[in-house]
């Protein structure tokens, strides 16, 4: 009897362990890498919902700048949220900045982090020498995401040792007007590294969904397709670009048409997404190249950041 007793009390002590380390990580301390448009949202949001921030980027310089973008953009949103009380929107703002620091050394801020989230530039090498650099130094308990949209989390996760506590957090431009956050979960994602992130994007005001590894996940797996079959109708001669757009607008409801989008987005940015899920998968008839639109890219003609891509700009 005393021998079944004891080895119930392991049992349960056992389960109870379990237990424990199948909890959940609440984000408190976040990590963005990366001052541009995306990380610099990213951070916005993430101060203003009650985290505490660290900001990296390689100079004090576009530090500097990020941060006065995340000002200006707390003022518009103090403006709208606060509108019959001015004060209390000086406060929000005031607060949500004191909850931002930044840094030109992500190894030395990594060590007491929840979370590192990386917003860097869309090359796989060099996300892959960040990622394996900052998992020498993070704490065990943190959860590493990117923020890519066109690149495999499997191939990010595989540079760290900590494959089970990586994953996708795909969020969208501008990031603190749009809700939607794709959460990638790889084979190798933990549950309890999911539910996490399920919880964090939820804790920014944010709603998240879920997609495995697949290329593009499901926004742009679905857009970029249907962008480049558009400029396929064109190349074709079957309609113009214009009558393209105006249908897509008045018969689908969107808001811009394919064209006036890829303008929008950046021809470089399709190309690079269209070109590397070529390089995976070269017999996709949805990840063929397009001729026009890589004339277009040679001649830096990128849209609207250019002044000229389909359209012409003023």
């Amino acid at each position: 009897m005393a021998f079944a007793t004891r080895q119930l009390v392991r049992s349960l002590s056992s389960s109870s362990a379990a237990a424990a380390s199948a909890k959940k990580i609440l984000v408190k301390h976040v990590t963005v890498i990366g001052g541009g448009l995306m990380g610099a949202g990213i951070a916005q949001v993430a101060a203003a919902t009650g985290h505490t921030v660290v900001l990296v980027d390689q100079t004090e310089d576009i530090l500097a700048k990020s941060k006065k973008g995340i000002e200006e953009s707390l003022r518009k949103v103090a403006k709208k949220k606060f509108a019959e009380n001015p004060k209390a929107g000086d406060e929000f703002v005031e607060k949500t900045l004191s909850s931002i620091s930044t840094s030109t050394d992500a190894a030395s801020v990594v060590h007491s982090t929840d979370l590192v989230v990386e917003a860097i530039v869309e090359n796989l090498k060099v996300k892959s020498e960040l990622f394996q650099r900052l998992d020498k130094f993070a704490a065990e308990h943190t959860i590493f995401a990117s923020n890519t949209s066109s690149l495999q989390i499997t191939s990010l996760a595989n540079a760290t040792t900590r494959q089970d506590r990586f994953a996708g957090l795909h969020f969208f431009n501008p990031v603190p007007l749009m809700k939607l956050v794709e959460v990638i979960k790889t084979p190798m994602t933990s549950q309890k590294t999911f539910e996490s992130l399920m919880d964090f994007s939820k804790t920014l005001g944010k709603h998240p969904v879920s997609c495995k590894d697949t290329p593009g996940f499901i926004v742009n797996r679905l857009l970029v397709p249907y962008l480049i079959e558009a400029v396929r109708l064109y190349e074709r001669g079957e309609a113009s670009k214009e009558d393209i757009d105006t249908a897509m607008k008045l018969g689908a409801g969107y808001p811009m048409g394919p064209f006036e989008l890829l303008d929008y987005v950046g021809l470089d940015t399709t190309k690079f997404i269209i070109d590397g899920w070529h390089e995976l998968d070269s017999k996709n008839p949805l990840f063929q190249p397009s001729p026009t639109m890589n004339k277009l890219v040679a001649e830096n003609r990128l849209g609207k950041k250019t002044g000229e891509g389909f359209y012409k700009y003023k």
